[in-house]
């Protein structure tokens, strides 16, 4: 880096900076405007350097970059904005990713929908992850794949050339004309994907869009190491037993599951979903050439679920997405005997991916009929028995219920359950998720294990780190949150019976679906149903406002669910259902408790807002 002046800048920055740069996994949600992520922040942060201010008061003070670090984060953003001054791009064209592969798989995608050319050309050796074979028969990428030891070597190609280059070429790797796109390896941390020049722009946002879905951006810990790295200081990340730490994870997830098949561990929750899609996709193309291939998703459930599994069938042959009503008045059982039978009727391959609790509405099916219709042979139309489903099961909500063990509910039904790590198992102290199998899947997990290696979306050292002290503790803090929430509950009850709130029965309970969420809808007015849902969701709103004003050293308004301290609010509508389709959304308040609150102040700051309505 030749800007001393930005070099002595960004020292005097990592000094200053708020822990929660390094530390949070969710940030605010009221000093964020998703449809200016990253810019607003680093706009702010441009005018701090103009200044020459690196106070700890004004760093604190800039807006909101990323909601959630899955998608990016203050450090990313320092990052991505120092290499953009250095090869002379606007900051919005670099990217920094937790992985090594995923950024040329951007790429790939992106021209494979495009109908355009590929040519990846690397200087020294491709990540071991990297598979050429898998890459073009699996996920239908088509490209050129060629060793260069500089971009003086390339020919002219009709098409997108990717550079790739490892962390000790950085000084020379500079945007040379004939690269469109250059990747810097930068090996445990991860890696940066640079856009060359206006023609290349397009690749912005289908490249964000796959950090987004697909993988992780670096994490804090590791852009710290890469930012230090560039400064010139030294940038050696803490030592962290990987083994003995994924040995402890792995072994507790079985424990907490009650099944004995090996998990595997992933970078968050959406890129072990992403691995367990692809393994699906692999297995049908292996077992069952040519058969159609079918995802059943909930239209209303987590967005990043529903985009991504759009996004998988968008990008490959054969491969469908089809709507799953599971809750709001639908019946998650019904819908699944009935799409089970279409299927089977058409000979094609079902996976369901469901919730469970739902979300945001917090249902729970009957699980007798559940086992039922998932067991109950099919016949196609021709009268051969039809391919059993996959059950792929997101237990977020309750990752201590024991679906999986030989004795359990779904023992005879190929069953995946994974969960996100943000939540409960770290407490919200880093992102990794995890999956696990029963006995009738395991032979599955080989080919998502594959994928999620292909990816680079394993867990980082660090998460594993976490993911290890904290994971023996988590059933003791789902039932100390779950005894918050259901007098938090029976409060509101108490004080506002008119008002309509989803939450888990005492029986469920009793069969420990202990969720620490609810979902609420406050009483509403208004001569039209237009004029009703107007006033609900801006007393929704005012009542989330409210908390935050009266309480601010813990309710928060943010995405967030398993923290270890604290209340948070959302509206599922604006946040976690950002990309499900308007008609499906859920304006109304989702309420998360931790086990660590002052429930009193919270109950006194509702009953409040009641006598004031």
């Amino acid at each position: 880096m030749e800007d001393t002046g930005m070099r002595d800048f960004i020292r005097e920055v990592l000094e200053n900076m708020p822990s929660d740069w390094l530390r949070l996994t969710t940030h605010r949600l009221d000093i964020y405007h998703e449809e200016r992520a990253k810019t607003e922040f680093l706009e702010e942060f441009e005018g701090l350097f103009k200044e020459g201010n690196t106070s700890a008061s004004a760093l604190a003070a800039l807006h909101t970059a990323y909601d959630y670090i899955r998608l990016g984060h203050p450090l990313s953003c320092v990052l991505e904005w120092v290499i953009a001054r250095e090869y002379g791009v606007e900051a919005e064209n670099v990217i920094s990713f937790a992985s090594k592969t995923i950024p040329a798989m951007a790429v790939l995608r992106t021209n494979q929908l495009a109908g355009k050319h590929t040519r990846i050309v690397h200087s020294g050796e491709l990540p071991e992850c990297f598979d050429a074979e898998a890459l073009r028969s699996v996920y239908g990428y088509q490209f050129e794949l060629m060793a260069a030891d500089g971009v003086d070597q390339l020919s002219a190609f009709e098409g997108t050339t990717v550079f790739i280059t490892t962390g000790e070429d950085q000084a020379s790797a500079k945007l040379a004309d004939a690269m469109d796109v250059h990747i810097q390896l930068m090996g445990s941390l991860g890696s940066v994907l640079t856009i060359n020049g206006d023609r290349n722009r397009h690749l912005v946002s289908e490249v964000q869009h796959v950090r987004r879905r697909e993988t992780i951006a670096m994490t804090p810990a590791n852009t710290l190491v890469a930012i230090r790295e560039r400064i010139g200081q030294s940038g050696e990340a803490p030592a962290s037993d990987r083994a003995t730490n994924k040995a402890a994870v792995l072994n507790c997830i079985c424990e907490i599951t009650g099944t004995d098949v090996p998990g595997v561990v992933a970078s968050s929750g959406l890129s072990m979903q992403y691995a367990i899609m692809m393994g699906l996709v692999q297995e049908a193309l292996e077992q069952h050439p040519g058969k159609a291939i079918r995802f059943l998703v909930p239209p209303n459930c987590y967005g990043g679920t529903n985009d991504q599994a759009r996004r998988v069938a968008a990008s490959i042959d054969g491969v469908e997405v089809l709507d799953l009503p599971v809750d709001a008045g639908n019946d998650m059982v019904q819908s699944i005997d009935r799409r089970l039978s279409e299927l089977a009727s058409e000979d094609a391959i079902p996976y369901i991916i469901v919730e469970i609790p739902t979300n945001p509405r917090v249902e729970v099916p009957d699980l007798g009929q559940l086992r039922e219709v998932l067991s109950k042979p099919r016949q196609t139309a021709a009268g051969s028995a039809a391919i059993d489903p996959v059950f792929i099961l997101d237990q977020t909500f309750c990752p201590n219920v024991h679906f999986l063990g030989e004795a359990e509910l779904l023992a005879e039904v190929r069953t995946i359950a994974y969960v996100s790590g943000s939540k409960f198992p770290s407490g919200g102290l880093c992102t990794a998720g995890y999956a696990v199998a029963n006995q009738k899947a395991a032979a599955l997990m080989s080919n998502i294990d594959r994928h999620l290696r292909l990816c680079d979306n394993e867990a980082t050292d660090l998460q594993l780190e976490i993911l290890a002290k904290q994971l023996p503790s988590m059933n003791q803090r789902i039932e100390d949150a779950y005894q918050n929430t259901r007098a938090f509950v029976n409060f509101i009850q108490e004080k506002l019976p008119e008002a309509k709130i989803n939450f888990v029965s005492e029986e469920l309970a009793s069969q420990t679906f202990t969720p620490s969420v609810f979902s609420l809808d406050l009483p509403t007015k208004g001569e039209t149903e237009e004029e009703r849902e107007t006033y609900k969701r801006a007393l929704n709103l005012k009542l989330i406002n409210r908390m935050i004003e009266e309480i601010p050293g813990e309710s928060k308004y943010c995405v967030s669910y398993g923290q270890l301290k604290g209340c948070y609010w959302t509206i599922p509508a604006t946040s976690t259902q950002g990309t499900t389709k308007e008609g499906d959304k859920d304006y109304i308040a989702r309420v998360a408790l931790s086990p660590d609150m002052d429930l009193e102040r919270h109950q006194q700051v509702f009953a409040e807002f009641v006598a004031e309505m």
